[in-house]
């Protein structure tokens, strides 16, 4: 599968501080990759070098395997989606994107404007201003401006922020529509659950270093392995079922929250488990298998992190 884009060694100061330590990783074709990580950890740094708008201290960037730098006709191969839209407001949503095809020089305008247009969902506002546009609309025309030179890769930035949640499921969607026409998405999002739902692989940064990258399910696998979750009628049941629990030999690991306790099994089932608690009167009020969130695990990947500093 083709390289979209290479980080290698990556290392950016400001100042004298540290804000990329020689992070590594690359995107594969008609991939949706997360770039995740809490404010301040370098990823806006990190897309802003890859775009050629910032220059590494040390390490290079790669897309498409060139320097995206001043290559202008690498740089039409690129769509680019950051938290400011792009738009004009005083413009029709026709006139934005006719104005973005014009300056790309994209051939039968008219025909990609139309088809793109159509894909937002936008076609029947083609000639209302984009300043009475709600925040959702704004969003689906600035994903169609990012298509107008129909990129090989995509860079999007905090798509559905500020999104309420139908619009949110729109973009969504439009995001998957793009990967699954072959598109290659570079991510970068706060919104894990959005991320769980999209991403086929992912990178956490924390402080300007990876801290994971893997696909969502590897790091499940290695991080959140599946568990039972048992819910009880009250505090006292869940006391008596911990003691039992902690006694069993099958049991490798149990953790209470409030009335439920979260069990990993060694080679059981669910159901021995269950029946060693009724043999001892101990009232189970529901009991599951899961698997835990994305959210758990990249909650735990850095609170590991904290730890080691």
């Amino acid at each position: 599968m083709k390289t979209m884009v290479e980080v290698q060694n990556l290392t950016k100061e400001f100042n004298g501080k540290t804000v990329l330590d020689r992070i590594t990783f690359e995107v594969k074709e008609s991939e949706i990759f997360g770039y995740l990580g809490p404010n301040g950890a370098g990823k806006t740094t990190t897309m802003r070098i890859i775009l050629g708008l910032l220059k590494p201290t040390v390490g290079k960037t790669l897309v498409l395997g060139q320097n995206l730098g001043t290559n202008e006709d690498l740089r039409r191969k690129v769509g680019v989606l950051l938290e400011n839209d792009g738009l004009y407001g005083l413009l029709s949503a026709y006139e934005n994107l006719n104005y973005y095809a014009r300056l790309y020089g994209v051939h039968d305008r008219e025909e990609k404007i139309k088809e793109l247009l159509d894909f937002a969902g936008l076609s029947d506002k083609k000639n209302d201003k984009v300043g009475n546009f709600s925040k959702g609309m704004k969003r689906k025309l600035a994903l169609s401006r990012s298509l107008i030179n129909d990129p090989a890769i995509l860079f999007f930035d905090e798509p559905s922020a500020g999104l309420d949640p139908e619009a949110q499921r729109i973009v969504r969607e439009l995001i998957l529509k793009l990967s699954g026409g072959g598109k290659t998405i570079f991510l970068c999002s706060h919104d894990l659950d959005e991320v769980q739902r999209i991403c086929s692989k992912i990178a956490i940064l924390e402080k300007g270093k990876i801290k994971a990258f893997d696909t969502i399910e590897n790091l499940r696998e290695k991080f959140g392995k599946p568990f039972v979750e048992i819910t009880f009628a009250d505090t006292k049941e869940v006391n008596k079922a911990l003691d039992l629990i902690n006694s069993l030999s099958y049991v490798s690991e149990c953790k209470k929250e409030n009335i439920k306790l979260e069990v990993i099994l060694k080679g059981a089932s669910s159901s021995l488990l269950l029946n060693a608690l009724m043999k001892k009167g101990i009232k189970v009020e529901e009991i599951k298998k899961a698997t835990k969130s994305l959210e758990h695990i990249y909650l735990y990947i850095l609170k590991q992190s904290e730890e080691e500093i």
